[in-house]
């Protein structure tokens, strides 16, 4: 059973004054009489100050909900209980205590979208709970950019999911319901709400632990072929396969901007011909990256026809250009998916192309014999996440 609050300690959590949890019971938005207050009262009240603060005045908001055409009352689901209130340290007070720099602890609050704190702003409940993450890696000696650029990434994915995720929930259930005509008590219902949101939370851990296995699989695959190399153990393959990266400019962007309808038909436009153009040449799409696509092929030189018909094929069934990068060598399979260095490097190359260019390595050109494919050398390059120069070349019909 959930513990009652008094006053002070909703006051605090919700960070507002006493007094103004008194007048949002006056007012109707908190319900009930005395000194006890409710989970779901902090959350009533951090939700009132953010309507307040979106220019909704407080008697508004009350006379909504005597009305009923507003209803509060969902705030008491367990659902909802990650809406954080404040706790009692500040960002500075919590750096102090656990010698994780203040910087790095204001950046929590920055990588969730949020203004950035000052030193002496008090850190919320959910924020605290970041820290025994960070504070292990400072202990362990982890560099402090690293740890901030995860923390980063982190938020900017998450907040990904869940500006994905209220889309959702406002198209199947806000608004149905509201078409639909039903009251503000009648729009979600809090079993449901508390039925999906521990399936959601599974759903996501195990899509993350999936994509975990993944690429801790292609770290520890990265780190035997270093040492093979470092051993002059090197692949015999006469003839390696290829690698090839194709990224359409904007893609994501393009079909977020269209309609479900046309964008489910541009994505099967582009299936149809990356998969016939691919296969065409003894090739196979592996999978979809966000703009792009990954192919793998037997042998590098029908792989360069396929991709150089596909950066033509493209842009001529209306969508952006494409840049491809191309890479040959050993490559490792495992549950259906390809790693090793031949991969990483033929993405960083796609990303290095200009839209319209199809970019290869060395190797392609010299284990390529198609006629009518000339290569253009564009020099040594140094790409992102790649060590030393890598030599690159433009392919194109002669």
């Amino acid at each position: 059973m959930t513990v009652p609050l008094t006053i002070e300690q909703a006051a605090e959590r919700a960070g507002v004054e006493p007094a103004y949890l008194l007048r949002l019971r006056e007012l109707g938005i908190v319900p009930g009489a005395g000194d006890a207050f409710s989970d779901g009262d902090v959350r009533r009240a951090l939700t009132a100050r953010s309507l307040e603060g979106a220019g909704i005045p407080l008697d508004v908001l009350g006379d909504a909900i005597r009305r009923g055409a507003l209803n509060l009352n969902f705030l008491d689901s367990e659902a909802y209980e990650r809406f954080a209130g404040l706790c009692d340290e500040t960002f500075q007070q919590v750096s102090d205590r656990t010698d994780v720099p203040v910087e790095l602890l204001m950046a929590i609050r920055e990588s969730i979208g949020m203004a950035q704190p000052l030193p002496d702003d008090r850190m919320r409940e959910d924020e605290l709970e970041v820290v025994p993450f960070l504070e292990l890696q400072m202990a362990s000696g982890f560099r402090t950019p690293a740890i901030e650029r995860l923390l980063r990434v982190t938020g900017d994915a998450t907040r990904r999911i869940s500006e994905q995720e209220a889309a959702w929930w406002r198209s199947e259930v806000i608004e149905p319901a509201m078409a639909a005509g039903k009251g503000a008590d009648e729009i979600a219902d809090p079993e449901f709400s508390d039925k999906i949101s521990p399936l959601a939370e599974h759903a996501i851990v195990s899509l993350y632990h999936a994509q975990q296995a993944r690429e801790w699989t292609a770290n520890i695959i990265g780190g035997f072929e270093q040492l093979m190399a470092k051993e002059g153990i090197h692949s015999r393959l006469e003839r390696p396969p290829a690698i090839c990266f194709l990224d359409i400019t904007g893609y994501t962007r393009l079909t977020q901007e269209m309609g479900d309808e046309a964008a489910a038909e541009l994505a099967a436009t582009v299936a149809r011909l990356v998969q016939r153009n691919s296969v065409q040449h003894g090739g196979k799409p592996i999978k979809w990256l966000g703009d792009g696509v990954m192919f793998y092929f037997d042998h590098p030189g029908p792989g360069v026809r396929a991709a150089l018909q596909m950066a033509e094929a493209i842009p001529a069934a209306g969508l952006p250009p494409v840049h491809v990068g191309m890479s040959s060598g050993p490559v490792l399979f495992q549950e259906g998916d390809y790693f090793g260095q031949t991969v990483n490097l033929s993405a960083r190359i796609a990303d290095y192309a200009r839209p319209g260019e199809v970019l290869v390595t060395r190797s392609v050109v010299e284990a390529s014999d198609e006629p009518d494919i000339g290569f253009r050398e564009i020099g040594p390059v140094d790409l992102k996440g790649v060590a030393g120069s890598t030599e690159l070349l433009l392919a194109h019909q002669t």
